[in-house]
C-alpha cells in the first residue's frame, strides 16, 4: 500500500500545470500572507544569514519571491514533477526534490525556512518530528513561518483537499508543537479564509532561540 507521501506526491504530480496557474499570482489577492513572508524576510535579513529553505516550494513561486526580498533562497518539494517545473521558471534558482522529514541541509545552516501550506498533508501523529527536522537545519536565531488552515474546533480536522488529504489545525494546539520543538513565538496572525472551505488562514513565526 503506498504512504501518504507517496499518494501526496503523485497527486502533486498530476496537477502541476493547472497549479502552477492557479497559485502564480495568489498573493495578490492575499494582503495578510503577503505581508507575514515580508516580515519573515525581514527578519531574516536582520539577523545577517540570508541562507533560507522554501520547503515544499510547489512551482517555485515563493522562492523567487524571497530571492526578489533578498534572501539567498532555494526550494524543495516531495514532487519531481513540481521540481522540475519551477527548475524552468526560474532557472537562476535551485530546487531539488526532498521530503519535509529528511531534508538535504547540514545542522544549522540556515537563517530561515518557509513552509508555506506545505505542512498540511502531513498527518497529526507525524508532525513533531517534522517540526523538529526544520530546527535542526535552522541556525540560532533562524526563524520558520508556518502557514496552515485553522480550526477553532479541539483538534485537528481531516479534510479532502483539492489535490491530497489535508488537515486544519486549532493554532493554539500548532503553536504548542512548535513550541515543543524548542521554538519562540514572534508573532501570529488569523484571518478570515480566502477560500470557501471555511477554515481561517493561520500563520505563526517563530525563532530558534
Amino acid at each position: 500500500m503506498l504512504g501518504h507521501q507517496d499518494r501526496t506526491r503523485a497527486a502533486y504530480d498530476g496537477v502541476v500545470e493547472l497549479y502552477a496557474s492557479m497559485f502564480a499570482n495568489q498573493l495578490e489577492t492575499q494582503p495578510f500572507a503577503r505581508n507575514m513572508i515580508g516580515t519573515f524576510a525581514e527578519l531574516v535579513r536582520d539577523a545577517a544569514n540570508l541562507r533560507v529553505a522554501d520547503v515544499g516550494c510547489g512551482p517555485g513561486h515563493l522562492t523567487a519571491m524571497l530571492h526578489d526580498l533578498g534572501l539567498d533562497a532555494f526550494g524543495l518539494d516531495l514532487s519531481p514533477a513540481m521540481v522540475d517545473h519551477a527548475r524552468r521558471a526560474y532557472p537562476a534558482l535551485r530546487f531539488d526534490e526532498a521530503r519535509m522529514e529528511a531534508l538535504p541541509v547540514k545542522d544549522g545552516e540556515l537563517g530561515g525556512v518557509l513552509a508555506h501550506y506545505s505542512m498540511i498533508h502531513t498527518p497529526p501523529g507525524e508532525l513533531p518530528a517534522l517540526l523538529s527536522e526544520q530546527v535542526r537545519v535552522l541556525a540560532p536565531g533562524g526563524l520558520l513561518l508556518v502557514s496552515f488552515f485553522g480550526t477553532e474546533g479541539p483538534e485537528p480536522v481531516r479534510f479532502d483537499h483539492k489535490v491530497a488529504p489535508a488537515y486544519s489545525w486549532p493554532t493554539e494546539q500548532f503553536a504548542e508543537l512548535l513550541a515543543a520543538a524548542g521554538l519562540d513565538t514572534v508573532a501570529r496572525l488569523l484571518h478570515d479564509p480566502a477560500s470557501e472551505r471555511g477554515f481561517l488562514d493561520a500563520h505563526l513565526l517563530v525563532r530558534r532561540p
